[in-house]
């Protein structure tokens, strides 16, 4: 494993050098250093990232940015025939769309531009030199000042306009939610040590009170927030997914519903868009396209709200879990590790999530909070197509903190089961595929451990033979999830060897390697299915729908078919949730054409793989894991 922070040699800067980089362009700009630090934190957490533009083209510490050439070609969910429904019953295709990069980029994604022109430094000084950015990022900051007609003041209480608009924001809910976030973080301090390994400190001021009213000197405009569910600490508007009549009987793009009176909401899925804001935005306006609940921008944080909770987007590709869930896109590419997100994405995202799972009685959990890379097939055939974002440089240890929900074990170290928790930048697990095939992943931290057939790392890679039937091994490449294990998913212990630990998957033995002196999981203590006594092996669904005699006349019998594995007698999985057995009969425009449809038999939901699965409780016995 190799550290994401450099040691310190006599090439490399001593790891107090930003921190004095920062003190000298506040000094040099008049700007308070806990201000510049502050705002920092909320859109780099102090990051260089190797001078790779953030998903918005930012660069450095202060994220400047020059988006011209970070635009994607192609957007989420337009891959030929992909079916975002995941409903045999009513399949929907979406054609390969590829919309063009807006004609002009918006002010907020060209303020690198501006940095250069106030500070007579090169765009390439900007992008690649951590103090040239920060001097670039204090000059934009005392300009704003400047125009708002407000002094250069050594307090920091000053500066909220400024800071309001250096989002970029077009609205003043949206700006006002990034000036508070940075206040926050000035008022109870920041520490980190940075990717580059440097030191920073902001010293808490809990007595800071900034002058908010200035937020009405930018004079900026509204959003349209009538009817939205997000909590009042984000900035959110609405922007409404269109549910209208297409041509002949069929009809776009989602399903009217009554949740959670008609269906309980049991997950939260987390995409990226694999395409900017502007082209995400364009999308869900089609009636003709796919449809999720919410997108969250990266630059500030911003949220939409398109489809309302109690109704059903189209975007997991899984029928079953599109009725019980929530979508939540946000600006972003997995394959792109270096192409980072804001720390104030996160934080707003973290806090939507922390919202609706208090809303929609929704448990903070790895089981219920899952990736779209978590959600499993619904037969043999879609496996290989479903999608894998958010992919292996989503921080999920970061981002269940900032929910107030973090990774902590709850058994010893030695325990028979255990949570998924490498150090997020020091575990640079190495992925191919992210630029061509086969081609090296730029290094890079990561969420996910690798999973092997035996103790060593010179052994092949766990076979998923639901991606590749003629069995064999995984690959590393950066969208292969047959070997994967991530941050906060637990497994029952299957074995142990010195360094290594084995946990059962996919119906095998994988091992991965976990030192005791360096470990990347938590003790932890839940219950464990097991295939009941006298059970050789047990089938695996990828949704758990009724019983063929539990469908009324109308409603055609949805074939109970399962997966291509098997859970074998002698292994154990982790119990996620109790799933009753559902399917939801959807194909009129009239939501009064929609049934329920419940069957007697209940499902188990545990962690298989890297994706979720549904057993029949009827066929496996519960116990504690400490058992």
């Amino acid at each position: 494993m190799v550290s994401a922070h450099p040691a310190a040699t006599a090439a490399q800067p001593h790891s107090d050098t930003l921190q004095k980089e920062f003190a000298a362009a506040a000094a040099g700009h008049q700007v308070p250093l806990s201000v510049l630090l502050g705002l920092s934190y909320l859109e780099s957490r102090w990051d260089s990232h190797g001078g790779a533009p953030s998903v918005t083209g930012g660069y450095g510490p202060m994220h400047l940015t020059d988006a011209a050439t970070t635009l994607a070609a192609l957007p989420h969910h337009s891959d030929a025939g992909e079916d975002a429904r995941g409903d045999a019953g009513r399949p929907h295709a979406v054609p390969r769309t590829a919309l063009p990069a807006p004609a002009t980029l918006p002010a907020r994604l060209r303020t690198l531009e501006r940095a250069a022109s106030l500070t007579g430094l090169s765009a390439k000084a900007l992008r690649e030199s951590s103090a040239a950015n920060v001097q670039g990022g204090a000059a934009l900051l005392a300009a704003e000042q400047k125009r708002l007609g407000l002094p250069l003041s050594a307090d920091p209480a000053d500066w909220y306009g400024a800071v309001a608009g250096y989002s970029g924001a077009s609205d003043a809910a949206t700006a006002t939610t990034f000036a508070h976030d940075v206040f926050d973080a000035i008022r109870t301090g920041r520490r980190r040590t940075t990717d580059t390994g440097q030191s920073i400190t902001l010293a808490a001021s809990p007595q800071l009170a900034p002058r908010t009213e200035q937020i009405g000197q930018l004079k900026l405009g509204t959003v349209t927030d009538t009817g939205v569910e997000c909590p009042r600490s984000v900035a959110c508007e609405s922007i409404p997914a269109p549910y209208q009549q297409l041509d002949g009987k069929d009809y776009g793009n989602h399903d009217l519903a009554d949740r959670p009176a008609s269906q309980k909401v049991d997950f939260i899925v987390v995409h990226d868009t694999e395409g900017t804001w502007e082209t995400t935005i364009k999308l869900i306006k089609d009636p003709a396209y796919v449809s999720w609940n919410y997108t969250v921008r990266s630059g500030d944080g911003h949220i939409a709200q398109h489809v309302p909770t109690k109704d059903v987007a189209w975007h997991a590709g899984n029928w079953f879990v599109n009725a019980k869930s929530v979508g939540i896109e946000h600006e972003g590419f997995l394959a792109q590790p270096d192409a980072w997100y804001t720390e104030e994405m996160y934080s707003t995202s973290a806090r939507l999530v922390r919202y609706l799972a208090q809303k929609l009685g929704i448990p903070l959990d790895r089981q219920h909070i899952v990736g779209h890379d978590n959600v499993p097939g619904t037969v043999p055939s879609t496996i290989k197509g479903m999608h894998t974002d958010p992919g292996p440089y989503w921080d999920w240890d970061h981002y269940f903190e900032l929910m107030g929900k973090p990774f902590r074990p709850t058994a010893g170290p030695f325990a028979p089961m255990v949570t998924i928790r490498p150090d997020y930048e020091d575990n640079e697990t190495a992925y191919t595929g992210c630029t061509g095939p086969n081609e090296p992943c730029p290094a890079h931290g990561s969420g996910a451990v690798r999973l092997y057939t035996e103790p060593r790392e010179d052994a092949p890679l766990i076979r998923d033979i639901g991606l590749r039937p003629d069995g064999s091994p995984s690959t590393t490449d950066v969208n292969d999830t047959g070997a994967r294990a991530s941050t906060g998913q637990q497994f029952a212990v299957a074995d142990r060897l010195r360094g290594w630990t084995a946990i059962w998957y996919l119906g095998q033995k994988a091992w991965f390697r976990n030192p005791w002196w360096d470990p990347v999981t938590l003790g932890a203590r839940g219950k464990l299915v097991t295939p009941r006594a006298g059970l050789s092996e047990i089938p695996v669904y990828g949704r758990a729908y009724p019983e063929a005699g539990a469908y009324p006349a109308g409603v055609p019998v949805q074939t109970v078919t399962p997966l291509p594995y098997k859970l074998l007698a002698g292994q154990a999985y982790v119990l996620g949730q109790t799933s009753p057995s559902e399917y939801l009969w959807a194909t009129t425009f009239e939501p009064a054409g929609h049934r329920v449809v419940r069957g007697k038999d209940v499902y188990y939901e545990i962690q298989f793989g890297h994706r979720v699965a549904f057993v029949k409780a009827s066929d496996v016995s519960v116990r504690p894991s400490g058992r």
